[in-house]
């Protein structure tokens, strides 16, 4: 006597491929050194950027941070709407938030009186507490998974929070060791490669090294910014806000087309789930 045995139907390789969840894009660039040196040129732009508005615009620093927070809201809107990262929408995301971020300790420190001391341990609290609970609901911190709208929500509060900080922070250690702006950017360079060493050499975790340099870019941008802006009585070359900004947009807008045109810096999806969580 003899059995027939019947095979299980191949599933076509097709339906079985649409079956599968389809891996999601990254929203936030690859971390490579063009995003280090966009980032502070950012940061330049957004101490510059807000001091030229102040002067100019005739709004004071209240209408200026209005006008600034309207723009951002907007971009942002823009940004969430995408489906994945964007060079253009990115940086314009980024360079607004660096003026937000510089006018909101402004206006604690120079409209309401309050201490940098206190402004700086506020801003690290907060920080802290967006970190936190950004953890407890995604179980990451890795912005090689910015891929939902709650992550993103999360990544840009942090992004917020770091420039306010490192606003804060930066003048107050200027303020406090009275370096001038050529040493404090030296300063601040320094603590970044020892960041930077701490991650490479003595296994310090990516993501908090990562974090720790963004917080510490916005004072090495703001002091380069001070040092070429400011009049040469005061330890600056002299250039201007006016020049000063206009020059480091211009570097930043010829990053930004060529990242947006090689797409060196995307992450695919395939390649970002390979990131640990």
């Amino acid at each position: 006597m003899t059995y027939e045995m019947s095979e299980t139907p191949a599933v076509p390789s097709d339906v079985a491929a649409a079956a599968r969840p389809r891996p999601r894009w990254n929203k936030v660039p690859e971390i490579t050194v063009y995003f280090w040196i966009i980032k502070v040129l950012c940061t330049t732009v957004g101490e510059t950027a807000a001091d030229l508005l102040n002067e100019k615009a005739g709004l004071g620093l209240t209408g200026v941070s209005v006008l600034m927070s309207a723009l951002l809201a907007v971009v942002l809107v823009v940004q969430f709407r995408t489906r994945a990262y964007r060079a253009g929408v990115y940086w314009l995301a980024v360079a607004l938030i660096s003026v937000v971020g510089t006018l909101i300790s402004d206006n604690l420190s120079d409209n309401m009186g309050v201490p940098l001391e206190t402004s700086t341990t506020v801003f690290a609290i907060v920080l802290a507490v967006v970190f936190v609970v950004w953890y407890r609901r995604e179980r990451t911190l890795s912005i090689h998974h910015i891929d939902t709208t709650g992550r993103e929500s999360f990544y840009w509060l942090a992004v917020l929070f770091t420039f306010a900080l490192g606003t804060a922070a930066g003048d107050l250690v200027s303020e406090r060791m009275d370096l001038g702006y050529w040493l404090s950017a030296v300063l601040f360079a320094a603590a970044i490669a020892a960041v930077a060493i701490a991650h490479f050499a003595l296994g310090l975790d990516a993501v908090w090294s990562f974090w720790i340099a963004y917080i510490l870019t916005r004072p090495l941008g703001a002091s380069i910014g001070d040092y070429l802006s400011q009049p040469t009585g005061d330890g600056g070359l002299g250039l201007g806000t006016v020049v000063t900004s206009a020059l480091f947009l211009t570097v930043i807008l010829g990053l930004v087309v060529y990242l947006g045109v090689t797409r060196k810096d995307v992450t695919e999806p395939e390649r970002a789930a390979r990131y640990a969580a």
